[in-house]
């Protein structure tokens, strides 16, 4: 295996086109911080300039860690127009619920703080039934009539922790037969993320869970936070009870706003679990401003233009793509979605790293970092790297500026990445007591580890779980990586240290959830060399 390609797989160095860590976060700083740090003049990049911090040319989606999408125009004017004024928020939930039943055809609507958030409070109506003195019990339901949901494996997520708040226990089911079985009394809900799996047709499809649901009266809320919205909702035509829609992906409203269609009677149970009203939901508080801005951004999708968007789009990928493929070894494809989720062309560009010297990763890295900050995807398999290139949430501009910087990256003339390693300046085989420093706590890991050469292999243990772990040792300085997975949820380890006498110690890069330090000293084992006599039989005494 060569050498850039275990670096590859090791991932050494975060890839922006999916951690994009700030340095700070890394140990560095951001800069110093000089003059007020907003004014009135702060519009634009100034108002993040104030505070040291770069802005980043959206290429890669409506990543809520870059910020989702832009807000529309109409989005910005109805927040402003909310602002400075009082209402009485049921009576604007009433309002606003009735208008987006009319523009959408749906049965009722609802905005909540956030698309997870929605999936919360819907799943909170589902177990109390909109009895507000089971909602103030939440999370301890487990002597609710109902405190079950039953999810499809393939619907199993980093965003099913909303649901999970609520104190439900969750049923992961495989197949329709596992689903029937799984039904009992205690369920009071059925979750899908929409998408592939079920697609009309499929074992599990949206029709199919519909039909095992509706006679036993079990709600199915359909998760479709980043798809385009349909009028009428296609979902909800095929058996859906509930539709989640992020406010910030596809409808372009604001980030921090939910958009809840279906059922009026489940939905106004959901409303009551939101705040302003105690109880479990009041932590996911959305303001008067988001809720007219939602509503104003599902109106503007009515009126958008979006077939003159997507010819944009294009425009802006070709421009790229004229600029790039001049560059020898060079070629490009534009895919196209086949659903309604994430909903985009996409720009891919593929070479040879053995010929450019440099991979996908190593771009998106280096323009990642470096002003002006872009974010792209890269990816290499094989003999074949590429990067890509999404542009729903390029600005006006943005098409030139990344075209320029890619070309003066990739033309760059690199001499060949050696593939020979600085030989080790110890051996790490071994057991190994690790102790890991978050922000406030320590946690107890273990390390079994075999080295071959430069190459590291084993075990890592942590709090919860045991799971393998690869590394290398160049000199002094060990990069190991291991991957914690749960059903809807992992944390990748990235142990970056130095080894000396023993002793292993550096920082441990956790992803999205920033970082910790790690101690780690080698555990030696008394040598006990008496002869061990197998007994022959069951003992005569105890």
């Amino acid at each position: 295996m060569k050498r850039r390609e275990i670096i590859k797989q090791l991932g050494v160095v975060p890839v922006a086109g999916s951690l994009m860590a700030s340095q700070s976060m890394l140990g560095g700083t951001l800069g110093s911080v000089t003059g007020p740090l907003m004014t009135k003049s702060s519009k634009g990049p100034s108002i993040y300039e104030s505070l040291g911090i770069d802005t980043i040319i959206n290429c890669r989606g409506t990543f809520t860690i870059l910020g989702g999408s832009t807000e529309r125009p109409e989005v910005i004017e109805a927040i402003e127009a909310a602002s400075g004024y009082f209402v009485q928020y049921d009576e604007l939930a009433e309002g606003i619920g009735r208008r987006l039943a009319e523009i959408t055809k749906a049965d009722w609507g609802m905005v909540s703080a956030g698309c997870a958030a929605g999936m919360k409070h819907v799943t909170a109506a589902c177990v109390t039934g909109g009895n507000p003195e089971k909602l103030i019990r939440i999370p301890h339901i487990d002597d609710f009539e109902k405190n079950e949901v039953i999810i499809p494996r393939s619907s199993r997520n980093y965003y099913d922790h909303a649901i999970r708040n609520i104190g439900v226990k969750v049923i992961t089911v495989d197949s329709p037969e596992e689903m029937r079985e799984a039904i009992n009394p205690r369920t009071a809900m059925i979750y899908i993320m929409t998408g592939d799996d079920n697609e009309t047709g499929k074992p599990l499809s949206l029709e199919v869970i519909s039909e095992i649901a509706k006679p036993k009266n079990i709600p199915v809320l359909a998760d479709a936070a980043a798809e385009d919205l349909s009028i009428p909702c296609v979902h909800l035509e095929r058996g859906a009870t509930v539709v989640a829609y992020s406010g910030g992906k596809a409808i372009c409203g604001p980030q921090c706003a939910g958009l809840l269609l279906g059922d009026k009677d489940l939905l106004m149970a959901a409303w009551q679990a939101s705040s302003p009203h105690h109880g479990p939901g009041r932590d996911n508080k959305v303001g008067k401003e988001e809720m007219l801005g939602m509503l104003a951004a599902v109106e503007a999708w009515t009126t958008r233009d979006h077939d003159k968007e997507w010819q944009i789009w294009l425009g802006w990928l070709d421009e790229i793509s004229s600029k790039l493929t001049k560059i020898d070894g060079i070629t490009s494809e534009v895919t196209l979605p086949k659903g309604l989720n994430n909903r985009t062309p996409r720009l891919i560009l593929k070479w040879d790293p053995d010929k450019l010297h440099i991979t996908g990763e190593e771009v998106a890295e280096e323009v990642a970092r470096n002003k002006p900050r872009i974010a792209i995807g890269g990816w290499s398999r094989g003999d074949s790297t590429s990067i890509n290139i999404t542009p729903s949430q390029m600005r006006p501009g943005n098409a030139k500026v990344v075209a320029d910087r890619l070309y003066e990256v990739l033309s760059q003339k690199r001499e060949p990445i050696s593939d020979e390693m600085v030989s080790p300046s110890e051996d790490i085989s071994g057991h190994w007591e690790v102790d890991v420093a978050y922000f406030t706590s320590n946690s107890g890991h273990k390390f079994f580890l075999e080295q071959d050469g430069n190459w590291i292999s084993g075990s890592h243990t942590s709090e919860y779980a045991s799971q393998d772990i690869i590394g290398m040792i160049e000199g002094d300085e060990v990069v190991l990586r291991s991957n914690f997975r749960i059903p809807g949820n992992g944390i990748s380890f990235w142990f970056i240290g130095k080894i000396s006498n023993g002793e292993l110690s550096g920082s441990v890069f956790l992803g999205e959830y920033l970082t910790a330090k790690f101690a780690a000293k080698k555990v030696s084992y008394r040598q006990n060399r008496t002869k061990l006599n197998v007994p022959g039989g069951p003992p005569l005494a105890t």
